[in-house]
């Protein structure tokens, strides 16, 4: 976050996880991944993005383009989500052949095979090649898009009132990765990402989340702005969080309604006409000689005194 302007007066007035199988995972024994028959040289092949940014497949570049991504997943722990959460359908799993016997992988390998994913064991040095994230921890899944879900359905289908997380330009993948895990651990019902001028759900951004991706639900709008208008005709509450404010996140009254938390970009905070739109600007107090906190720090503070304030109320 930071600073922003004053607050003029607190803001305008007006009227989970899927269901696992049991246990840590199933485990097919002690046997060594680099001794698994069935392997192939053969990967889907990556190119540089000319933006000169991450990595991405050929084609996911193009997918995230068109809407918001996580057609590549990487990681032990978001592969293993992906493959459980059977929110779509998984086109492949890459594995390095130097991996050593843990009960992750073998999770990850017997859920493959019940869902008839096909697997490819590669040489060390031709999966760091593929892989687009740093540690993907010799694990890479191929999948369908993530689905979009429209505001309103994402308002109207909440269980309870609807408890959102609208993203504002934050551009870099850990952080967002790390939002959305968070978004889900604190309850939140749905995440709203700008189309533009924002990270979209890159296989950094997806390794980050640890699998929270597979179990959101995650609106893309042309413009924030507008899509807290639309917010505001449905009767959520917009609360945007900012270092500068008359009002405390402390104690927030309208936690316990239809509310939605705004969280700015790194750096520069929540733009202008953001601001301008919530109809109320809150700080998370700060002793000390520093004055702001990393987004998805704070961000992680604010989800959690609104679920802490909602489950009082």
């Amino acid at each position: 976050m930071s600073k922003g302007k004053q607050s003029s007066g607190g803001g305008k007035s007006r009227g989970s996880a899927s269901k696992r199988g049991g246990g840590t995972g199933r485990s097919s024994g002690s046997q060594n991944f680099n001794q698994r028959g069935g392997r192939s040289n053969s990967v889907p092949k990556g190119r540089r993005s000319s933006t000169g940014g991450e990595d991405t497949y050929m084609g996911a570049r193009d997918a995230i383009k068109r809407g918001i991504g996580g057609d590549v997943v990487e990681g032990r722990h978001a592969v293993r989500e992906l493959l459980i959460a059977g929110r779509r359908r998984v086109k492949e799993l890459t594995l390095a052949d130097d991996l050593d016997a843990a009960p992750i992988l073998d999770e990850i390998v017997d859920l493959a095979n019940d869902a008839h994913v096909p697997m490819r064991y590669v040489p060390r040095s031709k999966f760091e090649h593929t892989a687009r994230s740093q540690g993907a921890q010799g694990v890479l899944a191929v999948a369908a898009e993530l689905p979009e879900t429209k505001l309103e359905d994402m308002v109207r289908r909440s269980d309870g009132p609807p408890f959102l997380l609208l993203v504002d330009g934050v551009t870099d993948p850990g952080n967002l990765g790390a939002l959305l895990r968070t978004a889900v651990c604190a309850g939140v019902t749905g995440v709203v990402l700008p189309r533009h001028r924002a990270v979209h759900i890159t296989p950094t951004v997806a390794k980050a989340a640890a699998g929270a991706i597979e179990h959101l639900s995650i609106a893309s709008v042309a413009g924030l702005p507008a899509a807290m208008t639309k917010l505001t005709e449905l009767e959520v509450w917009t609360v945007g969080l900012d270092t500068v404010s008359e009002q405390k996140l402390w104690g927030l009254p309208q936690a316990n309604g239809p509310v939605a938390l705004v969280l700015g970009a790194e750096g520069k905070g929540i733009s202008p006409l953001v601001r301008k739109r919530c109809d109320v600007v809150v700080t998370i107090p700060m002793s000390g000689p520093l004055d702001s906190l990393n987004v998805s720090a704070a961000g992680a503070l604010a989800l959690f005194e609104v679920s802490r304030a909602r489950e009082e109320n």
